[in-house]
């Protein structure tokens, strides 16, 4: 197997991803596949089942609000009564 100078079993520079893209895409079901681009890694390839079990909703806004550490802890906002100007059209 050909793979990047980083020389792991996970990364690999463009055109090694590009002659290997079948092998590339079977390691990926295992474990992500880093793909680099002049040295720095630039995309990872997943497994569709991990790329939906990282994408999936976690719950509601209402809930990620109610878990907050700033909820009940009294904070009062008051919006501004500046109703804007009046502009001809």
């Amino acid at each position: 197997m050909i793979v990047s100078k980083q020389n792991s079993a996970h990364e690999w520079t463009v055109a090694s991803a590009k002659a290997h893209l079948s092998e590339v895409i079977s390691r990926a079901q295992q474990s992500p596949q880093t793909i680099t681009r002049n040295g720095k890694a630039s995309v990872v390839i997943v497994s569709i089942e991990e790329w939906q079990h990282k994408s999936q909703r976690q719950g509601s806004l209402a809930t990620f609000l109610a878990q907050s550490p700033l909820a009940g802890a009294g904070l009062e906002l008051e919006r501004d009564n500046d109703r804007g100007r009046d502009l001809p059209l």
